[in-house]
């Protein structure tokens, strides 16, 4: 299952990177959370939460990023800007989505997705 999500973070990097981002870490780890890729576009750090769902009748992937969800990411982002020194007037949470349908894969990618629900007052 691991590789599965690999390949579908993967692929949103490529897309990230199309897009003029730097990607500067992948899987970032604290306990009990995870940032699936943290980039950066001119001077905003973005930390981004991938989902993919694989079939054209399963749920949109971006409807599978929970409340819950949200506040480990935005945990997770406070203690890696805090370990890097990094203003937080410069942070955007992302999400991108990858369906495939069997035929075709669609991405798409929300900026600012979320706010980190006060862990960044």
């Amino acid at each position: 299952m691991r590789s599965i999500g690999d390949m579908y973070e993967q692929k949103a990097c490529e897309y990230l990177i199309s897009k003029g981002y730097e990607v500067l870490e992948r899987n970032y780890c604290i306990r009990g959370a995870e940032i699936d890729i943290i980039a950066k576009k001119g001077d905003t750090i973005v930390f981004v939460e991938v989902k993919a769902r694989i079939s054209s009748n399963s749920q949109e992937p971006l409807e599978a990023i929970t409340e819950t969800k949200k506040k480990r990411i935005s945990r997770a982002a406070l203690i890696y800007l805090r370990s890097k020194s990094i203003d937080v007037d410069s942070v955007r949470f992302d999400a991108i989505g990858i369906k495939n349908t069997g035929k075709e894969e669609l991405i798409e990618h929300v900026e600012n997705a979320f706010c980190p629900n006060g862990y960044f007052m």
